[in-house]
């Protein structure tokens, strides 16, 4: 019973914050990306931004190549993220090119 108790104060504790009202108008505040075109593009449109925002591209910084290709052997492997060897090479390289420091490691 005691455990009961806990599991529906906590449940409750838990959804207070959904039962808020605001009265004023909330407006969430448009961000740009400046998203660089060039070769490869198409292929971290198609393999990259079907699970997350180009923002978070841009937030690494500029990165070594050898960053590019560790994060995006993360996405296949961790994340199970569907990229062929080929399109694997192709978004290391133009992740490298448009946001990367010039520096191989």
């Amino acid at each position: 019973m005691k455990l009961m108790k806990k599991i529906v104060l906590t449940a409750l504790v838990a959804a207070t914050p959904m039962m808020a009202q605001v009265k004023e108008k909330i407006e969430v505040p448009y961000i740009p990306f400046p998203i660089k075109m060039g070769k490869g593009f198409d292929t971290v449109q198609a393999n990259c931004l079907m699970c997350h925002s180009f923002g978070y591209i841009l937030n690494q910084g500029r990165q070594p190549k050898k960053f590019w290709a560790g994060k995006v052997n993360k996405m296949i492997v961790h994340f199970k993220a569907p990229i062929s060897d080929s399109d694997r090479k192709i978004i290391v390289n133009y992740l490298f090119k448009h946001y990367g420091n010039g520096k191989e490691q």
